[in-house]
């Protein structure tokens, strides 16, 4: 992939390589723009240095967090697919019996 995404941030243009595992990099960039939108939203004086780092940095905290909830909610749903695979083999062994 040598594709190379642009992305906005306040007035200014980034460029960055994705790496080949990422499948679909604007949809990536897209979802960091939400982000930053929605905790620029939260600052009244948008326009000092100050805030966008403090903008940035809601955003990654935001971001983390939903990261953190569903790596939770992946392993809880391992976790039950999990279970219920041992106890339909099992079930299938028991049958076999």
């Amino acid at each position: 992939m040598d594709e190379i995404i642009k992305i906005d941030l306040f007035g200014e243009e980034f460029r960055f390589k994705p790496d080949d595992q990422v499948k679909d990099p604007d949809k990536v960039a897209h979802y960091l723009k939400d982000y930053i939108k929605e905790a620029e939203n939260l600052f009244q004086n948008k326009s000092t240095g100050r805030n966008r780092i403090a903008i940035l940095l809601l955003a990654a905290m935001n971001l983390s967090k939903d990261f953190c909830e569903l790596k939770q909610q992946h392993s809880e749903l391992e976790s039950t697919v999990e279970k219920r695979v041992s106890s339909l083999i099992s079930r299938i062994d028991k049958g076999i019996e």
